[in-house]
């Protein structure tokens, strides 16, 4: 007699793999529910599912959330037969395919397939939520058939889910496994980061018109509140604060953290202090009619809400800088003649690629600011690790910054602690003073990376003195990274003659223009190997011609990698320059002196194996255009 497949068999074993994963466990935030969802949004576009299907395609077997992560939903779809895992129209559907078929055959193909079904249902839910469908099939543990497939928020169609090697998940793993394969995805990156671009300009517009912040302290309550988040406490409780007890807890939590971080005891003063004045503004204690529980508690819960989750995935990315560069912008005056010329996060990444900076090493930079090239520095360095005790060794000793300001040294502090790191050698003062330079040098670090203070009006803190003080501190043989304006390059300055006396200049590339827009400043990256002088090394320096980043300046979110360009043009730098590639048009190499021009466009030869009658014609528009539009 043939067995009866049974589809509650499959459910079994699917609950148990959660269980076992601790999908179930009361400590953990995941909630697991079967044919429903509390989730409102969700429980309205499963009802529109539903009704698609005529009324008789229910709800998933299984639908897990998690509030510490509220835009991803899992939904698990069971078979008994494996037969039944999925239709041979699902390879059609995550390549984008459009499926031509009637509506009672689609409602067929949705309701005898487990692939298809936990589709249909993730298209629907993918209008608010990055969804992770799940199809499961067969009725003995060892032999399921197992799919997994992301569909993106607002996107048009699924993919497979990857690991970030991009190998297929072909089992149950925890939530935190698969949040992490999700978020590797490019298109999810791209959301993700839009969303939280969007949302830090709502931020400052809600700061401006309730919370009467001054332009430094709002990035230094974005940072305060995120470091107050991580206290487990804090993050429950806080909603049941009333206004003025709110700001006092908020402030206490903050110096628990930073007491509890292991940065140097004399260095916790410093780093508290700056969060003091917010900690007694008055507008953040009232309650309003819009906002009877207080505007802090607003703020703090749609940090909760917005960044947490972020920041809890993507730890290769400097949130609290990201906000920081964004209320610039609506700063009055001119941000360069504050010195203030953020770095923006895909050069941090190329730094530390350029530098191919490993496990061992050792990363300095003497004005880092809210610390975004540690932050890329460490990203790519726990990446290599591979034991516990390594990743340690990486927090404790590897990275080294110098701030001299003091919001900014609190600022970058809280990067480090909001990344699980409270040992990073963190220093506040000039890097200029003799104390502070003994102390970085005694790391020995084998990096240096800087983006020094810009246009300093006294010519003792011209941009190349801070290149200097930098090699200065690193030790001999070690890499050297600096993006600077590129006057530094072409202009005379005594300073250069000294770099060359004590330092090998390996390598200048020019960057694009308009890089660090709005701010107007056109810059290059030079490369040096320390201590070592350039006469002695005999080596030609390498110049690059690297004008074209994939990045195209937008009306609202700036210069952003629309087209998706910036990973290949990325890695065929990263090439190029440890080949010391000679391209025409693109690279050439060098003999140069203190005197000569240090940048591509004084050497290259011109390619014009393009050049073409409509190119010439093109151009000559262009340039009589600009002439009556000036």
């Amino acid at each position: 007699m043939t067995k009866v497949k049974n589809e509650r068999n499959t459910e079994n074993l699917v609950r148990d793999a959660l269980r076992s994963l601790g999908y179930y466990d009361q400590e953990r935030t995941t909630v697991v529910a079967e044919q429903k969802t509390n989730v409102e949004a969700a429980r309205k576009a499963l009802a529109a599912a539903s009704k698609t299907g005529g009324g008789g395609i229910g709800a998933p077997e299984f639908i897990v959330n998690d509030p510490a992560n509220p835009d991803f939903l899992i939904v698990v779809e069971c078979k008994a037969s494996k037969k039944d895992h999925a239709s041979s129209a699902i390879p059609q559907i995550v390549s984008g395919i459009k499926v031509d078929e009637d509506i009672p055959a689609c409602i067929a193909r949705v309701k005898r397939f487990a692939a298809d079904g936990a589709l249909h249902y993730a298209r629907f839910l993918s209008k608010d939520f990055n969804v992770i469908a799940v199809a499961v099939s067969g009725e003995t543990k060892g032999t399921l058939q197992f799919s997994a497939y992301l569909h993106t928020k607002g996107s048009p169609h699924p993919k497979l889910l990857v690991s970030k090697d991009k190998i297929p998940i072909e089992k149950f793993v925890s939530w935190k496994d698969f949040i992490e394969h999700a978020t590797f995805d490019p298109d999810l990156q791209k959301l993700r980061l839009s969303e939280l671009m969007a949302f830090s300009r709502q931020l400052h517009d809600f700061m401006r018109d309730h919370a009467k912040l001054t332009e430094s302290e709002k990035p230094l309550l974005v940072s305060g509140t995120l470091i107050a988040l991580q206290n487990h406490a804090f993050a429950l409780s806080y909603g049941a604060y009333d206004p003025s007890a709110l700001q006092k807890q908020w402030f206490a939590v903050i110096k628990s953290e930073i007491e509890a971080a292991k940065i140097p005891s004399a260095k916790k003063g410093d780093m508290a202090q700056p969060y003091s004045s917010i900690a007694v503004h008055p507008q953040l204690s009232e309650g309003t009619k819009e906002y009877p529980k207080g505007i802090l508690h607003e703020l703090i819960r749609l940090l909760d809400e917005k960044v947490r989750p972020f920041i809890s995935v993507y730890h290769d990315f400097d949130v609290v800088g990201q906000f920081y560069g964004e209320f610039l912008k609506y700063t009055g005056g001119d941000k360069k003649a504050l010195g203030i010329v953020l770095t923006p996060r895909h050069i941090t990444e190329l730094f530390a690629l350029l530098a191919n900076v490993g496990k061992d090493s050792k990363v300095l930079d003497i004005c880092c600011g809210t610390g975004g090239f540690l932050v890329s520095a460490m990203h790519q360095m726990m990446r290599k690790a591979v034991t516990e005790g390594e990743k340690a060794k990486i927090k404790e000793c590897g990275l080294v910054g110098v701030e001299h300001l003091p919001n900014m040294f609190a600022l970058a502090a809280s990067n480090m602690i909001l990344r699980g790191d409270g040992k990073a050698n963190l220093h506040q003062g000039s890097c200029f003073d003799k104390g502070i330079e003994k102390g970085a040098a005694a790391f020995n670090c084998d990096v240096g990376m800087i983006n020094p203070p810009y246009s300093q009006a006294t010519e003792d803190l011209h941009e190349l003195e801070f290149v200097r003080q930098m090699l200065t501190c690193l030790k001999k043989g070690s890499i050297g990274i600096a993006i600077v304006p590129m006057s530094c390059a072409i202009s005379p300055h005594s300073t250069k003659a000294i770099l060359l006396q004590e330092h090998t200049l390996e390598a200048v590339m020019s960057m694009p223009d308009d890089l660090f827009y709005p701010v107007g400043t056109v810059t290059c990256i030079m490369v040096f190997t320390a201590k070592v002088p350039h006469a002695t090394s005999k080596k030609k320096t390498w110049f690059g011609y690297w004008k074209t980043d994939g990045y195209v300046r937008t009306k609202h979110l700036g210069r952003i990698d629309q087209n998706g360009r910036w990973a290949a043009i990325r890695d065929g730098w990263v090439v190029s320059f440890r080949n010391r590639d000679d391209v025409t048009g693109l690279s050439v190499k060098r003999e140069v002196n203190a005197d000569d021009e240090w940048c591509a466009e004084a050497y290259m030869e011109t390619d014009y194996s393009d050049l073409s009658p409509s190119l010439f014609e093109r151009e000559v528009k262009k340039y009589l255009l600009s002439l009556v539009s000036g």
